[in-house]
């Protein structure tokens, strides 16, 4: 089994991209799971801060780890948007394999303050630590959205611009930067904006470390493949997945109104979910 650091320079290697998806239940993790051994390819389970609340810190990596001694399956957890340094820490001493402090919203001076600290916890831990910094804010809400969310940035003159992101990168040190380049998170009705995949290259031209692609439910593939080959090694989806569980289990719910065993009304809800999961892995393995 190799570490999470590996499989992205292999698929940065390769064009290719690992799939990270964000889970708010066990049903959510093997979904996930489930989907990546079909396709035999390596991902990652996400929890923000709220998800992980809910799930549980350390039961989180305990299950998620479990999978992936069980199976032999190349299966990691990213602590993802991470809004303060002690949660970070939290995160590392829990034994995440990747943590994302998301400064987006603080002045560039005080994201790079904080970042750094992360940076020098995870370095200082003893483990291989993955640490993800943030530049330019996309919104905050893996929802259903009416419109663009106030502040989200999606311009091309607000973008992450290349020589930013490596001020940024030097003076943090990270080991992997989520830019805005017309991503935000959730999905806008009637379309989300497109991605500005010519910004993308531009930017891992110049910092020089693998890329990651937030928000990406909503996105063409043609987008997210254009993007993957441009420098992204690391794709999120979240909102997609908590449609197909929503309406899965709606629908579970009205077909079987009498059945009170969670395991057997939950059940097409996670396949509804698996579903979606398999969808995106194709389109960011290039299968």
């Amino acid at each position: 089994m190799l570490p999470l650091r590996e499989y992205i320079q292999e698929a940065r290697n390769k064009g290719t991209a690992v799939g990270h998806f964000n889970i708010s239940t066990l049903d959510g993790i093997w979904a996930v799971a489930d989907a990546a051994q079909a396709l035999n390819v390596p991902v990652i389970i996400g929890v923000s801060e709220g998800e992980r609340d809910y799930v549980g810190v350390r039961q989180a990596v305990a299950i998620v780890k479990s999978i992936r001694e069980e199976r032999n399956q190349p299966i990691f957890i990213n602590a993802d948007h991470t809004y303060s340094f002690d949660r970070v820490k939290e995160a590392i001493d829990a034994g995440f394999d990747s943590v994302i402090f998301d400064g987006a919203q603080l002045s560039f001076e005080e994201n790079v303050k904080i970042t750094k600290k992360c940076v020098d916890y995870a370095r200082a831990s003893g483990r291989d630590v993955i640490v993800e910094g943030e530049l330019g804010f996309i919104g905050t809400s893996s929802k259903v959205l009416s419109e663009i969310p106030a502040g989200a940035i999606v311009g091309d003159v607000n973008m992450t611009k290349p020589e930013v992101a490596l001020q940024f990168v030097t003076e943090t040190g990270v080991d992997m930067l989520a830019p805005a380049v017309g991503n935000i998170h959730g999905v806008v009705v009637g379309g989300d904006p497109a991605l500005n995949t010519k910004r993308v290259k531009e930017i891992a031209e110049a910092v020089k470390i693998p890329l990651v692609l937030h928000g990406a439910s909503g996105n063409t593939a043609d987008d997210i493949e254009k993007s993957i080959k441009n420098g992204v090694a690391v794709v999120h989806v979240n909102t997609e997945l908590r449609l197909a569980y929503r309406s899965g289990l709606v629908k579970s719910l009205s077909d079987n109104h009498d059945e009170v065993a969670p395991y057997k009304f939950l059940k097409p809800a996670k396949l509804a979910m698996q579903r979606v999961v398999e969808e995106k892995l194709r389109i960011v393995n290039n299968l």
